[in-house]
């Protein structure tokens, strides 16, 4: 029996405005994300999950679809 994993669709995201001024709620979804300074980028796999914390965010951060 082979299990075959089926490749997700990944997603990149970078910061690329400071979390200064902005709520608590907000700073800690950024930090969720896995972004600390501003240009650091993380990828993640999409999953619902994901893509509500960055529209929470989006004003902060800019994303595109990987291949």
């Amino acid at each position: 029996m082979g299990l075959t994993m089926a490749k997700s669709k990944k997603i990149k995201v970078t910061l690329i405005k400071s979390t200064i001024g902005q709520k608590p709620a907000k700073c800690a979804t950024v930090r969720c994300l896995g972004l600390k300074k501003i240009n650091s980028s993380v990828e993640h796999d999409i999953n619902p999950c994901v893509m509500g914390m960055i529209a929470s965010v989006s004003h902060l951060v800019k994303y595109e679809e990987m291949n």
